[in-house]
């Protein structure tokens, strides 16, 4: 899959949201930051996840929510 990358829904008052960009940034991660702040339809996509809070990380079919590394490393090399 040459154009894999990490789906992380974020928002600016989110520290969390921030580590995660910096770590995946850092780990050579690729990723596509969608900022429910920016975007009605992002926000709209978080909720139907089910989710209530950032960051949430789609990965592949995978749904994880909040910033556990261990996790998200796992589905990134299972893709």
């Amino acid at each position: 899959m040459a154009d894999k990358k990490i789906i992380i829904y974020t928002q600016p008052t989110c520290p969390p949201c921030f580590e995660a960009k910096t770590w995946m940034t850092n780990s050579d991660i690729p990723f596509e930051d969608r900022d429910i702040r920016k975007d009605e339809k992002h926000l709209q996509d978080l909720i139907n996840l089910g989710a209530a809070a950032t960051p949430v990380f789609l990965v592949g079919d995978e749904v994880i929510m909040g910033y556990d590394q261990d996790k998200i490393k796992a589905a990134w090399d299972a893709l």
